[in-house]
């Protein structure tokens, strides 16, 4: 792995700017020589106040935080770090955009001479590394990457990019994507971050036995990423169609495609399921409201959270009980004592005062493991 500080001037960057981000081509400058926004990476996230930030860095001659590329061949670059800086400045130096430089709103084009220069001259702190994908990605994670940081898969993005990612891509990374369209009630996150894009490559890889490095590596050079859609297909299908999209609050984050890969040859009716969900969700005792469907689907309690007994209700049950166990009879100060259900939950238990007792902890593990 090398890499090497170089100073590169505005000049030198904005050299040749062009942005086709709109044919989705991407955005070059530095002589055509460096894509700014490889067909893999995000979109541009910077607000105004951010944009106009990176500009008054450089007009006040004040240094901007280094900013990364990787060379991909003879002269040759992708920006890996620093994207949302270079475009800031890249796109004022274009026209594209006016604001206030000591009091005075100017777009580069009404700049006097000297004042262009003062910019176009300005040095950036540009680090240029070559290496293996894993040599990259350890060095990725491990720097402190400043400004708009990187996500995990827009570092995955970088180092296994190639067609099948910017096929991926546009089904799962831009906003309004189809993935989005149809899957928004299910997921959290953004796909401009890259969120939808990295659930179905862990959800895939699950089934696969593939990490999500190991996934892409697989498929890097692949012509399309037709796999990866259709089985996020199938997984959105099948929670539509057993779950609904009543309970949308609840549902998004739920990691969907790691309960398909378990549950998607069980046998079970949207019905009863809807039945089943309306009881747990009117449930008190039900802390995990987004653990129901997992619940629903192996019959793990542990998924549900179930709430458990506050200090005043074990206090009260102690001193009932004298301050012995339940079982044993023997006593014990409080803090070395457990609360539990008499009836459990799932036998219609609930967790009020009534049903409670305090047993010692080698009586409570002795009965939680019958």
């Amino acid at each position: 792995m090398t890499i090497d500080l170089h100073e590169i001037t505005i000049r030198e960057l904005c050299a040749s700017y062009e942005d086709l981000s709109i044919q989705e081509e991407g955005i070059t400058g530095y002589n055509g020589r460096l894509n700014i926004r490889p067909k893999y990476q995000r979109e541009f996230v910077y607000d105004e106040k951010k944009r106009n930030a990176v500009m008054e860095t450089v007009w006040q001659n004040f240094p901007l935080n280094v900013m990364y590329w990787v060379r991909i061949g003879d002269n040759q670059y992708e920006l890996l770090d620093g994207q949302q800086r270079t475009i800031s400045i890249c796109s004022f130096i274009a026209g594209e955009y006016m604001m206030l430089f000591d009091g005075n709103l100017l777009g580069f084009n009404n700049m006097t001479l000297e004042q262009q220069n003062r910019i176009l001259d300005y040095k950036l702190q540009v680090y240029i590394c070559e290496g293996t994908d894993e040599e990259k990605l350890k060095w990725f994670r491990t720097i402190n990457i400043a400004g708009e940081k990187l996500t995990n898969q827009e570092i995955r993005n970088a180092v296994y990019s190639g067609s099948w990612v910017t096929q991926a891509k546009r089904r799962f990374s831009k906003t309004g994507c189809v993935a989005y369209k149809i899957a928004s009630d299910f997921m959290s996150g953004t796909p401009i971050r890259q969120d939808y894009f990295e659930s179905a490559l862990e959800w895939i890889g699950d089934a696969q036995g593939l990490t999500v490095e190991q996934y892409m590596a697989k498929h890097q050079h692949d012509t399309d990423a037709d796999e990866l859609w259709q089985y996020f297909q199938d997984v959105i299908h099948w929670v539509d169609k057993l779950f609904g999209r009543k309970y949308k609050k609840e549902m998004k984050g739920v990691e969907w495609g790691l309960l398909y890969n378990k549950h998607k040859d069980t046998h079970l009716t949207a019905t009863a399921i809807a039945q089943q969900m309306a009881k747990l969700m009117a449930d008190s005792d039900v802390q995990k409201k987004s653990g129901i469907f997992a619940y629903i689907l192996d019959g793990d309690i542990h998924h549900l959270g179930i709430r458990a007994f506050d200090a005043n209700t074990r206090r009260e049950v102690y001193e009932r009980q004298g301050g012995r166990c339940a079982i044993c009879g023997k006593p014990f100060d409080i803090e070395m004592m457990e609360a539990d259900h008499i009836t459990p939950w799932v036998e219609g238990g609930r967790t009020v005062a009534s049903n409670c007792q305090m047993l010692c902890r080698d009586c409570n593990r002795r009965k939680s493991s019958k």
